[in-house]
């Protein structure tokens, strides 16, 4: 896990210095312009799912450019104006080793750190509220079962958007959530599939705020 850490580490470095100046770290679940990569993690668990994200990254692009390269060797040097006598070889012992053993060995450097951020989603912590979500076709439905509340958020129109607040992320009514507590948010799609993602745009942490998902 050392050599994982070390190799994430480097990712973001480079992450970091691709971005550019114009690159700064984004308030906790907005968008910055020209951000690079995921949005700041809130939870030692999420921080862990973005390394591995990062990790894989450099991993599909290392393949990715080594797949052009030999298509380019192939292009150049085996047509047929270069190379007009092609050669009948059928087997090559060393290649066809590697070809086996290196996709093995990726296969393995991806699943340790998989496994482990699998074992670390499974322990999850008991909530102190529990909020279910149904995503309708244009809007959500928020829901707190043991309050008895419900109430709809629709995106607010780009020309009714007030100073703070983000295009395509502002709602009328935000998600409301305690401070320092444990959230369960249970998704379900009315009518289409979903998913969801909690920006601070639409949820709000209820710190002095008295409604029945805050006492």
């Amino acid at each position: 896990m050392k050599v994982f850490s070390r190799l994430t580490a480097v990712a973001a470095i480079f992450a970091a210095l691709f971005a550019g100046a114009g690159t700064a770290l984004a308030e906790l679940g907005q968008p910055t312009p020209w951000q690079l990569g995921l949005q700041e993690a809130a939870t030692p668990v999420m921080a862990d799912i973005i390394a591995f994200h990062t990790f894989l990254l450099w991993i599909i692009s290392a393949i990715t450019a080594f797949v052009l390269v030999l298509l380019l060797i192939i292009i150049l040097r085996f047509n047929a104006r270069a190379n007009p006598t092609p050669s009948r070889t059928t087997h090559n012992t060393p290649i066809e080793i590697l070809w086996t053993i290196v996709p093995v060995i990726i296969l393995a450097a991806i699943a340790v750190p998989s496994f482990r951020l699998l074992f670390l989603q499974l322990e999850v912590p008991k909530p102190d509220l529990t909020v279910k979500v149904t995503g309708k076709q244009w809007f959500w439905s928020y829901s707190y079962p043991d309050s008895k509340f419900e109430f709809d958020s629709l995106m607010v129109p780009e020309k009714d958007l007030k100073p703070g607040q983000l295009r395509l992320l502002a709602v009328d009514n935000e998600m409301v959530v305690p401070v320092n507590k444990v959230v369960h948010v249970l998704v379900t799609g009315a009518d289409v599939i979903h998913s969801f993602a909690c920006f601070t745009a639409n949820v709000r942490n209820c710190a002095a705020r008295t409604t029945p998902s805050c006492r």
